[in-house]
């Protein structure tokens, strides 16, 4: 199995100078931690003075700090105002891309098929999409969890079943995100489980490479008991990355298991 990986999701948090502060604070903490995978996502306005900073840090020691972007369009360039490309991307050395979360779902109108064209296009690209999937407290309720996290799924990964060695991806209960209830560690290793067997499935076995994150109010207090479980293989953090000593601490916690 892959390293852990413990990913950091800033949200429109974070001017340039905010970034560069957070950086000077984490990057020192952080140093020669090999053994676990950290990516950090900034807002776009961030990246460059962040990718600055991350290779000038790797000059001077060791880290294992990763860049990514909380989102992508799937053309390479075009009349598409306001988007970001897949090759903007990697000119500053984005390593990571965050897809389909459910805010861009929820509040922007994202579907399964143009999810599905800009993981396609990471792959194709070089980036590593972190597809995000999860159901709303209104489908839970209704039992209905595993089939909306089959459907994202599926259509999301639609003729990259292949390809899942360069994927990862996140479990995020929508009823979780933002409200200061997690799932509890039973319910996210139910969904990751069935995640794990259904990608196994769908990639005939080339699965060893992708992690399963959980990411849903994830904090210092509930890290150590969600990475024990069994299919649980990182987190996608939000409001608790936003604290570089808090952030610092869930990775911790996370070693310490």
């Amino acid at each position: 199995m892959m390293s852990y990986l413990i990913a950091a999701n800033w949200k429109m948090y974070k001017t340039v100078g905010e970034t560069l502060e957070y950086l000077e604070v984490f990057l020192p903490a952080v140093k020669d931690l090999m053994k676990i995978d950290i990516m950090i996502a900034p807002s776009f306005t961030a990246l460059s003075s962040a990718s600055i900073k991350l290779d000038a840090a790797k000059k001077e020691g060791e880290y294992n700090v990763k860049l990514g972007a909380q989102n992508m369009y799937y053309m390479d360039k075009g009349a598409f105002t306001g988007e970001i490309s897949p090759i903007m991307l990697t000119e500053l050395e984005v390593e990571y891309v965050i897809l389909g979360h459910s805010e861009r779902r929820h509040i922007f109108g994202e579907k399964d098929d143009l999810i599905n064209k800009k993981v396609i296009s990471a792959i194709e690209h070089g980036l590593r999409p972190i597809l995000c999937v999860g159901e709303t407290l209104e489908e839970r309720e209704q039992g209905k969890t595993l089939s909306v996290v089959e459907k994202q799924i599926r259509n999301g990964l639609a003729g990259v079943e292949k390809d899942m060695a360069f994927i990862d991806i996140a479990y995020e209960p929508v009823w979780a995100i933002g409200t200061g209830v997690n799932a509890t560690p039973e319910q996210a290793q139910e969904v990751h489980m069935f995640i794990r067997s259904l990608i196994n499935e769908m990639s005939k076995g080339n699965d060893e490479k992708t992690r399963i994150l959980y990411g849903g109010s994830v904090n210092e207090n509930n890290a150590r008991d969600l990475i024990k479980e069994p299919n649980i293989d990182g987190f996608l953090v939000g409001s608790a990355s936003l604290d570089p000593n808090r952030f610092y601490k869930i990775i911790t916690e996370v070693m310490e298991v």
